[in-house]
């Protein structure tokens, strides 16, 4: 009421003031407005286009997962339906805007022109009155112009919920001002009224042009706004989707989907890879001829125990690729979708159970609104002192602004990022990232160790190790986002507001449009680069996946003298990158460049406006000094957005690899409150077990039992499910259907961790770590002595052999122990094995590597003196028949099915497939025999021959002698005994 009656006195009637207020607001609301709505449409936007799918898992530590968001695509099938506006509307809606924008030209080159006729005093007192009429027009050109942009823009160049809003706002503002502006005009006409020098006026005091060009625009704008807000309103009618304007269908199972290790990464479709991803080494099958797919609601039917084969008929390239999978654009479409990717790695990053580290973030929040305020301090203190030092001038030395200086150099200590308060922040974080960085780092390594066997069989190690170490680059973008980001848009709203108070709404506008102007700018350039950036980021992975393929792979590169060609695979890779990286300079050099020129710009006609009010009289020197300072002022924040945009964009994009593999799901684990197996026997029974990789069978109708104590042998052609026996029976996969029996409980039922606890496996290839021989004996039990070592390693065969090494058990056995033989590595597993004292043992062609004399000592250690097998139920893989002939109970398998089980003499009886292969492979031990009789022959003569050419004095045989002897011997170890081949008389005869 108060209000209103000082308007009154001071001449104006209610509408006038309504409309004062609404000009000066209206370029403010509508671009608050604007950001506001447009931020609601991201979050929206995202989630309808989106079907969520929640986790069935948790992440390392019991951290919850990310829910899984699979993109609904866009797709031509006649079951689609895409409707969306037509050319001729969307060329109505943007010849509308521009209509709009060169209404407000219009009004501001009237100004101008009527300021170029005026008198110097009307335009000293127009001056007088902040030019607030600007504000308006100023605000219309740019905020209409830049809506108009938008529609005309590549990315979003149909018109949606986000113009439709801001036009009904915008319609209304108009509204408003078109009808006071209608009831100041009549009373201008019948009463004019002079404005009185003191009148205190709470926006500005500009007299209101008592003439028709003003009334006119916004008698035209109100109709444009109107006439896009019921053309836009008339087609939203006849469109099935308001948001987006297009409905899809989206290409899924009608059931949903879980993420794992068969899902592609980032929400996408597993698409094909440079360089060369094409051949997985999952399974002795065979690969993936790479052509054929599989789409993902035909393989969410699948079993749940899914993985690599090469019989999947050309679906196993797309399994095979969902590790490597890398991206060509952008996953995410809007920062809302990045943000809401990002918090799976709160719960890590957090320091929940540590409440000093959560002191010091909140004292490290609370330093960082201190330095909000220390910068608006900083340029008010400058005013000051300049104020201060002017007057000293007039008064002389006597009048030295002491307390104001120093007040000035102790704010600035404080000030910036390099500054004590910046400087103490960083410190007392320290501690904080630290936390961050090892608690992710470990999860991330927790979690690819949960992963189930068909990840492990699919990842490209240098693709996997490059994404492990981006945790560092997800540490920086968080702390970035919370330190800087916040803190720079705290500044940027600051600052416009500092401004509005301090010197005005012009000046605030002016701050606003630089702002968002150099926002705007950045975004939409650092967007335009995101592709060339990945491409940048993809190339580097490819780089480092080239140089650890190629350094892991040193033996395979000598055998067939490739070094040639992998050093140009190299170079290539290196160059790939470099183009890929001076694209992404180039951009980065050119945003750069626009960046400043729309700075210093706006600079400039700050500047101007600043400097033209000083000479008028209506700011004083000191007052232009301080609109200087603070703009200089807000242009480290800007600058600092258009980097971290760009190292955000980085971080993310490197991050991403992360991310996704946090999202990745195990396909096998504990089922809700199953309990551990407890003391376990040994007696295993498998009931009708049916099993298959990617509905290509691998284990049909598998019934056996083994008692505690026995040992139980698998044989048959290679690719006949052995192996397969072997990782259900690790809990690798579960079977399809049927039941897999420990001590009487299905492995199902009890924990993973227990049931391979229970069991020792000896595996054809050992991989030993990069150590010495003794850290590889203790991994299995770390608790056991040095004498328990020996002993196994003697049982093993392998104890003098390790001796014999100048380091003895401390020798280090090189990358995947590649400095030991393969005989010798199997020794290693298998004395690892004794220590690990297991019930049930698996012996995956553990003697393979291993000459016949060998294997023979080691089998009579092992099972003979019962060294190993002692009351341990023992499940044995052999193409060496002779290694099983101890065996109570041989199973022979053949695609998959059990064709023959017994001992080995009634299988030798039945003369069926078990006999075949004792057959074949006696006849090659009866070969091998009577090659070594026959080179055990030769030499005997020829060392007759050398000892009757000495007696002769003949001296010119022993070279020929030792030729022959040389060119004699065979590689091929001794012979069996005939004693350890029953049958063989059978055999010979």
């Amino acid at each position: 009421m108060a209000r209103e009656v000082a308007w009154r006195l001071s001449g104006y009637t209610a509408a006038e003031v309504l409309f004062l207020d609404a000009e000066v607001i209206y370029p403010f609301l509508l671009l608050l407005s604007y950001g506001v709505i447009f931020a609601v449409h991201s979050v929206i936007a995202s989630q309808t286009q989106e079907d969520v799918e929640q986790p069935s898992v948790t992440g390392p530590g019991g951290k919850p997962l990310p829910v899984t968001r699979i993109k609904v695509e866009k797709s031509a099938t006649p079951n689609t339906v895409v409707r969306e506006f037509s050319r001729l509307s969307h060329l109505f809606f943007r010849a509308g805007t521009t209509a709009l924008v060169l209404t407000f030209v219009v009004n501001a080159v009237h100004i101008i022109h009527q300021c170029a006729h005026a008198r110097w005093g009307d335009i000293q007192r127009y001056c007088n009155d902040e030019l607030l009429v600007s504000v308006y027009i100023t605000g219309g050109i740019f905020f209409w112009g830049y809506i108009g942009f938008s529609l005309g823009s590549k990315k979003n160049d149909k018109p949606n919920a986000v113009h439709f809003s801001v036009w009904c706002i915008g319609l209304v503002f108009e509204l408003v001002l078109l009808g006071t502006y209608s009831l100041a005009f009549r009373a201008r006409l019948h009463q004019s009224k002079p404005i009185e020098a003191n009148a205190q006026l709470p926006l500005y005091t500009h007299e209101i042009p008592s003439d028709t060009t003003l009334l006119s625009s916004l008698t035209i704008r109100v109709c444009l706004l109107l006439g896009l807000v019921v053309v836009y309103g008339s087609l939203r009618g006849q469109l099935p989707e308001p948001w987006t304007f297009r409905k899809f269908q989206a290409l899924e199972d009608p059931h949903g989907m879980v993420t794992d290790e068969t899902t592609p990464l980032l929400n996408g479709h597993a698409t094909s890879l440079e360089n060369g991803n094409g051949h997985v080494n999952g399974h002795a099958n065979g690969h993936a001829n790479g052509n054929g797919t599989v789409c993902r609601a035909t393989r969410r039917r699948m079993s749940e125990a899914r993985r690599f084969n090469g019989n999947a008929k050309g679906s196993r390239q797309k399994q095979a690729e969902f590790a490597f999978y890398r991206p060509e654009k952008l996953p995410h479409r809007s920062w809302w979708e990045y943000l809401r990717g990002y918090h799976v790695f709160f719960p890590y990053l957090w320091p929940a159970r540590k409440v000093k580290l959560q002191l010091l973030v909140l004292l490290c929040f609370v330093l960082v609104i201190l330095q909000r305020a220390i910068n608006v301090l900083v340029p008010i203190q400058l005013g000051i002192l300049v104020k201060a030092l002017t007057e000293a001038a007039r008064l002389g030395a006597d009048a030295m602004p002491w307390k104001e200086l120093f007040t000035f150099l102790s704010l600035r200590l404080m000030q910036g990022p390099s500054a004590i308060l910046g400087s103490l922040r960083s410190i007392l974080w320290i501690p904080v990232t630290q936390h961050s960085y090892v608690s992710l780092q470990t999860a991330a390594f927790e979690h690819v160790h949960s992963l189930s066997l068909d990840f492990h069989l699919g990842k490209r190690t240098g693709e996997l190790l490059s994404a492990l170490n981006k945790g560092g680059s997800v540490n920086q973008f968080l702390e970035q986002t919370t330190f800087q980001v916040a803190p720079m848009l705290m500044d940027l709203f600051i600052a416009i507001g500092f401004f509005w108070v301090e010197f005005g709404p012009l000046y605030a506008l002016w701050a606003t449009i630089i702002t968002f102007s150099y926002l705007v700018l950045t975004i939409r350039m650092a967007s335009t680069r995101a592709d060339q950036r990945r491409d940048m980021v993809n190339a580097d992975r490819e780089e480092e996946a080239v140089k650890n393929d190629s350094i892991t792979a040193y033996e395979t590169v000598k055998y067939f003298n490739a070094e040639t060609f992998e050093f140009k695979r190299y170079h290539n890779a290196i160059k790939t990158f470099q183009n890929a990286e001076a694209r992404v300079t180039f951009g980065m050099n050119m945003m750069n460049m626009w960046q400043t020129v729309v700075f210093v710009s706006g600079m400039l006609i700050v500047m101007a406006i600043a400097a033209y009010e000083v000479v008028l009289g209506r700011r004083t020197v000191a007052e232009f000094v301080m609109i200087m300072t603070y703009l200089n002022q807000l242009q480290g924040p800007l600058n600092f957005f258009g980097s971290f945009y760009r190292t955000v964009q980085q971080a993310m994009i490197s991050g991403e690899r992360l991310l996704e593999l946090f999202k990745i799901q195990p396909n096998m684990v504990d089922r809700p409150g199953v309990q551990p197996l407890r003391n376990c026997q040994g007696h295993i029974r498998w009931n009708h077990v049916d099993f298959d990789y990617a509905n290509s069978p691998a284990l049909t109708d598998l019934t056996f039992e083994c008692l505690p104590g026995t040992t139980t042998a698998f044989v048959g052609e290679s690719g006949g499910g052995k192996s397969t026996i072997f990782r259900l029976m690790f809990r690798y996969y579960n079977c399809k259907s049927g039941s897999i029996e420990i001590d009487g409980h299905d492995v199902k039922d009890v924990t993973i961790d227990s049931a391979r606890r229970a069991i020792g496996v000896v595996p054809q290839e050992t991989i030993l770590f990069n150590d010495t021989i003794m850290y590889n004996l203790k991994y299995a039990n770390p608790e056991c002595s040095d004498e328990e070592i020996y002993e196994a390693c003697r049982a093993a065969s392998i104890h003098e052999r390790i001796m014999s090494f100048p380091d003895g058990y401390q020798t280090r056995v090189g990358d995947r122990g590649m400095r030991l033989s393969g005989g010798e590595k199997q020794r290693v597993a298998i004395a690892r094995t004794i220590l690990k004292r297991p019930r049930i043992i698996m012996l995956d062609e553990a003697t393979s590597a291993l000459d016949s004399e060998t294997e023979q000592q080691i089998q009579h250690k092992l099972f003979k003196n019962k060294e190993l097998g002692d009351g341990k139920t023992l499940l044995i893989i052999a193409h060496r028949l002779s290694t099983i002939t101890h065996a109570e109970q041989i199973l022979v398998l053949h695609r998959g099915r059990i064709v023959e089980r017994g001992t080995h003499d009634e299988l030798l009886n039945k003369q069926g497939r078990y006999h075949s292969m004792w057959e074949k492979q006696a006849r090659a031990e009866i070969a091998a025999r009577a090659a070594n009789m026959a080179k055990e022959k030769a030499e005997r003569a020829m060392r007759e021959a050398r000892l009757a050419s000495k007696d002769s004095g003949d001296d010119h045989s022993d070279d020929g002698g030792d030729s022959l002897a040389s060119s004699c011997h065979l590689p091929t170890a001794p012979a069996t005994p005939a004693h350890e081949l029953p049958g063989l008389n059978l055999i010979a005869h």
